[in-house]
Parts: structure tokens; sequence; C-alpha cells
């Protein structure tokens, strides 16, 4: 059994709320075990015996669109690749001591060198980026509300699902569920 934290993207928005409890049971309903939400901004944590997490994570999203009636983007990582992103560091200590936020992006795939050139451009003052495997480090020196910079504009521009996180966030997930040794 391999243990999962599927990052959701858009569970809880537009007028849509899903309580924790309903989420766990969708997840179960699919035959995963050991499902557990981690605070209520769509972190489920579960173990499959599923060897193609790719489509694992297509299944997910078939069976949540069908049972909420929307679309919710998911992205799967292991417990043991959530806790190599919480290890990453991606700007040095300077920069980070300054930074008002640090999130990470979860993507479907890596980004190509198209789009890393894209993802340059958004580049400023007051944001930074550092790109390393299936996610996208974003560094914010302003509030994230005075920054330009947003999920929305990330996945228009270049053309890709993605949902962020705090890394303090990340960093939680991977001290509660370190991977098994």
């Amino acid at each position: 059994m391999t243990r999962f934290v599927a990052f959701l993207r858009a569970i809880n928005v537009g007028g849509h709320t899903v309580r924790m409890q309903d989420l766990r049971a969708l997840f179960e309903a699919l035959g995963l075990s050991r499902v557990e939400t981690f605070i209520a901004s769509g972190n489920v944590i579960f173990e499959s015996g599923a060897r193609d997490a790719a489509k694992l994570e297509r299944s997910i999203e078939a069976h949540l669109r069908q049972s909420l009636g929307y679309e919710v983007a998911t992205f799967l990582r292991t417990d043991a690749e959530v806790a190599a992103i919480a290890r990453c560091t991606p700007f040095p200590a300077s920069a980070l001591a300054s930074a008002k936020a640090l999130n990470v992006a979860f993507l479907a795939e890596p980004l190509s060198d198209a789009r890393r050139h894209l993802l340059a451009g958004f580049r400023t003052e007051v944001d930074d980026f550092h790109v390393h495997g299936r996610e996208t480090y974003w560094l914010c020196h302003t509030t994230q509300g005075e920054s330009t910079f947003s999920n929305a504009r990330f996945e228009r521009a270049l053309g890709i699902r993605a949902t962020f996180r705090g890394v303090n966030t990340v960093a939680k997930l991977a001290a509660k569920y370190p991977p098994a040794s």
C-alpha cells in the first residue's frame, strides 16, 4: 500500500461547500483506505494499492465530478514526494527572510521549456519562481493580495492546471505523514 496526498483545487469555492466527512466518504467509495483530511482546504490523505498514480488521479477526478457536479482538479503525491517538497530550499535564506509568502504549485506534469519561459515573464521585484519537477515555488515579497500574480493567471498563461499550497501547510503534512521507512 502506498500513502498518497491528494491536493484538490476548487473543492470549496464558487458557492460549493463539501464537508470534510463527506469528502472522506467520497474517497472511501473508491475503495481507498485510511482516508483523512488535513485542514479544510482540499488535502486528502489515503492509502491505495494502485500502481499507476496518474490513472488513480483521473479516477478520483471523474468520481468527484460525477458526485459533486463540478470539476475538482486533483494532484496526487506520495508521502515521500511530499517530504521531498517540504525539504526543498528553492530560494536563498536572504530572499526567504524578506518574503511575506512562499507557496508551492502542484502540477500534473513538469513544465516544458516553453512554459518555463512564460513563467519567467511573471518575475518581478515582488514575485519570484523556482521550478522543480512537477512543482513550482512562488516567493512573494508582499502580501499575495498586493501581487499581480495568481493561480488563475498562472493557469491561463501557461495553459496548465495547478493548485497552490503554502509551504507551511506542506511542511505540516510532511511532519504528520512521514514516509514509511
